[in-house]
């Protein structure tokens, strides 16, 4: 399973302060009084239909959501919160990897015997983290790392996606290159001068095509556009990264 918490900052700061609810709540830094320079950390799904994203400058983020409502990230309130969450994962899974602080993969092999078994696990681990923290969070479940992220980055929010094995090339096939990780602009502009624009065309490439285009990455993105990768979950107690 891959797990990824809903717009985790901004969800931890509505549950925390409940008058926020269905506000547009954007977590950065402050864009009145001259503060405004800076960036979104993160913005909850109301603000997110006005264009507000991640990454965007905060002066632009207030001009295309004045109303919003602009707060400096807690990332003490974030942590103690993920914290907890992060437990509760660890007592789901046979194997735990934390890979940031609102996202994790989980090894679930000895927990679910089959999809089915899966399918009814990643629902209860949803409630409980709803029960427990007043949170929402997507799951992907999958054979593997790669197709399990794919899929909860294409569910959320507040998803639920299971691909079982005979259909993974099918699922990923209407999907952009770029949802493999790793695929940025560049790697993006260089496959679309080639036709190349989704996974399932990108599965019609040969593996020594595409190593001869991009080296080793090539052989990384054979392998997930046809869902063969097959790194292991990584048991490990330290998030390795923390946007700020």
């Amino acid at each position: 399973m891959h797990l990824d918490l809903d717009a985790f900052y901004p969800s931890v700061e509505v549950q925390s302060k409940p008058s926020l609810k269905g506000l547009p709540v954007i977590v950065g830094a402050d864009p009145r009084g001259g503060k405004g320079r800076g960036v979104v950390l993160s913005a909850s799904y109301e603000a997110r239909r006005f264009g507000v994203h991640s990454g965007q400058p905060i002066s632009s983020a207030f001009r295309r959501c004045p109303q919003g409502v602009f707060l400096r990230p807690d990332f003490h309130l974030y942590g103690t919160t993920s914290a907890r969450i992060m437990q509760l994962l660890r007592d789901s899974c046979d194997k735990f990897e934390q890979t940031s602080i609102d996202e994790a993969f989980l090894d679930v092999t000895r927990k679910a015997a089959d999809y089915m078994e899966a399918r009814q696990l990643a629902l209860e681990i949803k409630d409980r983290i709803r029960q427990a923290e007043g949170l929402s969070c997507t799951i992907g479940v999958a054979h593997n790392k790669s197709t399990a992220k794919i899929a909860s980055d294409f569910a959320k929010p507040d998803g639920l996606v299971v691909v079982e094995p005979n259909r993974v090339e099918e699922f990923l096939s209407p999907l952009p290159v770029s949802a493999i990780t790793g695929v940025g602009e560049k790697t993006k502009r260089f496959l679309k001068g080639r036709g190349i624009e989704t996974i399932g065309q990108l599965q019609l490439v040969s593996g020594s095509d595409l190593v001869k285009f991009f080296g080793k990455g090539g052989v990384w993105l054979w392998g997930v556009a046809h869902g063969l990768e097959q790194v292991e979950v990584l048991d490990n107690r330290t998030v390795r990264s923390l946007s700020v």
